[in-house]
Formats: structure tokens, sequence, C-alpha cells
């Protein structure tokens, strides 16, 4: 029996997320507290939440408190109150936090990427972004995208500022980093 493309791409795709991860042991971490890193060094100042970091995972909010606890433990990330907010919680990466994830296996991932693709991973990245996408809407999940990508996003309303761009939707003004961060309520322009 022939087995289908989608379906074979879908077994490597779960075998290079295994492959990737056998070497995660750097900085005694697991892959679920590796993946909590990279969430927070990649998301916006209003999506450094446990909750938003709970629905980025599809994790439930026991699972990403356990997380925390052990990321805070080691020192590499912190709780605080918000700022906008006092009765919720921002998360940050520490320094140390930064600097452990400059050691990230998922570097060497990229590079085999790079060069699987020729340095152009253009078309492998938007196929997976549409499946990511698919999945994501049938699992009823958020889709965490980009912030210049949103519908929401107003670019340089106030052009030579700190924060030039605008959020419509949360009325915030923006960075130019806010807007390179991934965001909980991206919705696609």
């Amino acid at each position: 029996m022939k087995i289908p493309r989608s379906l074979e791409v879908a077994y490597l795709l779960g075998r290079l997320e295994r492959l990737a991860r056998s070497g995660v042991n750097v900085g005694g971490l697991n892959p679920a507290q590796w993946e909590a890193l990279r969430y927070l060094a990649r998301a916006n100042r209003f999506s450094r939440t446990p909750a938003a970091l709970a629905d980025y995972l599809g994790s439930t909010r026991g699972t990403v408190s356990q997380t925390l606890i052990a990321l805070e433990q080691k020192g590499l990330a912190r709780r605080s109150a918000s700022r906008r907010d006092g009765r919720s919680v921002e998360l940050a990466l520490t320094p140390r936090g930064e600097a452990l994830l400059k050691q990230d296996h998922i570097h060497d991932l990229a590079r085999d990427i790079a060069a699987g693709t020729g340095d152009d991973a253009a078309d492998l990245l938007a196929a997976l972004q549409a499946v990511l996408r698919a999945t994501i809407a049938r699992n009823e999940g958020r889709a965490f995208g980009v912030c210049h990508t949103c519908r929401h996003f107003h670019c340089d309303v106030r052009p030579g500022a700190a924060s030039p761009h605008h959020c419509g939707l949360l009325d915030e003004p923006l960075s130019r980093a806010d807007s390179e961060a991934i965001c909980q309520e991206q919705e696609i322009a």
C-alpha cells in the first residue's frame, strides 16, 4: 500500500521534532521548558503571560505553571505584577535565560533547513505556516502571529518616535521590536 505524501510529510515532521529534541539537555531543560523560553523570547509585552503561554503551547495552565516554576528556580525567567493590570502577571527572560537561548539546539535545525533548502526556505515556510493555520483552526486555538502582519497594526503613526507604530485593538503604542514579536491577539490582515 502506497503511503500518501501528506502522511509521509507528517511522519517526517514528527521524526524531525524528536531528533531536534534529542540533544536538548543543554542547561538541564526539558522540551517544555525550552519551548517556554523560546516563546518568551519571541512574544510581545502583551503576550508574555502564563495564560498566553499555555494557549501557545496548547497546554494546560497547571502544566505551564510547573514549567514556569522550574524556569524561575533555574534563574531563567521571572514573574512580576502586570504594569497594565495589577491583578495579572507578566513573564520575562532573565539575562541568564537570554544567554542560554544562544545555545538552543533549534539553531542546529535551522542550519539543516537552510542547507536543505539552499538557504531559501520561503516556500517551505509558507507551506508550514498554512499547515499550522489549519491545525490551529481544527483545534480551535489561537494564531499567535507576528504583530506587523495583524489587521490591527498601524504602521508609522508617529514617525521618528521610540514607539512609532500603534495597535488598534489594544490602543497601545508599539516599538519596532514589538512589531516583530508574536502576539496572542494577532488577526491576519
